[in-house]
């Protein structure tokens, strides 16, 4: 099983942190799973819609490359899955994205959900994904780290200060979300939920806190195996039709040169 996993942070600013996942999901994944792990230049780093928009075309694109080069599943590595539904449309291995996948899963652990973003800037965005996926009405509260993906860089690196300090702030950020009624934790990206995986059953008082890269990366094994069992795909009617070849031509050559290019 081959599995592509569309990073949104650079590879060259972020090293340690690319290694440490890609180790981190091929140490964890099933015998026989293969995980490859991409960054993306221009990454993600000025966060809001615009930036969020360019990167979702971005990794469209990529999932159509990772079909065609024969990877099994390509999975949208960035928690705010922008662009989830137009790439399953796009192709048809399975595409699974961080956020659905964490949140669909956090919500048979407990009935109300706490998010823990990078940013606050994102607390709009993680409503609007909580609604978009029927769970709008089981998440209590959305809060922000307020760092950027470089702040991981030193925790990733082996710095074990620096690793105690962004476990602190997460705990600070979560208790007003578990006092609220939040009864289970996740971190709404793969930076900080890859950091905390080291922390073995970690909870915040009664909550427990979800590792949102090992869900997805099994959610990922998962769609695969029932892909190979019977076939079964998303599906192909008003909500992930099928994008034609000549759509998909014009998308890829688009990207690919530009507007006004052709």
């Amino acid at each position: 099983m081959r599995l592509f996993w569309q990073s949104f942070v650079d590879a060259a600013q972020n090293v340690a942190y690319l290694e440490r996942l890609s180790g981190y999901l091929n140490e964890i994944a099933a015998p026989g799973t293969c995980v490859e792990v991409r960054g993306m230049t221009p990454p993600d780093r000025d966060f809001g819609r615009l930036t969020e928009f360019r990167c979702a075309i971005q990794a469209v694109d990529a999932a159509i490359a990772a079909e065609m080069q024969g990877y099994d599943a390509f999975v949208m590595g960035h928690f705010q899955d922008p662009g989830l539904y137009e790439a399953r449309s796009a192709v048809r291995i399975p595409t699974i994205g961080v956020g659905e996948s964490t949140l669909h899963f956090a919500a048979q652990l407990g009935r109300r959900i706490g998010l823990i973003s990078i940013d606050q800037v994102f607390e709009v965005w993680h409503h609007e994904q909580a609604e978009r996926y029927g769970l709008g009405d089981r998440l209590v509260g959305v809060t922000g780290l307020g760092v950027t993906p470089e702040d991981f860089a030193a925790a990733f690196a082996g710095d074990q200060a620096a690793f105690e300090r962004m476990l602190a702030s997460f705990i600070e950020c979560a208790r007003p979300l578990v006092e609220k009624g939040a009864d289970v934790i996740a971190p709404a990206g793969v930076l900080p939920g890859l950091l905390l995986s080291r922390e073995r059953a970690l909870t915040v008082g009664h909550a427990p806190v979800v590792n949102c890269a090992a869900v997805a990366l099994k959610s990922a094994e998962m769609w695969v195996a029932l892909h190979r069992m019977n076939g079964v795909e998303a599906s192909r009617g008003p909500s992930f039709a099928l994008a034609s070849t000549r759509a998909v031509a014009d998308f890829r050559a688009f990207v690919a040169h530009g507007l006004g290019q052709g």
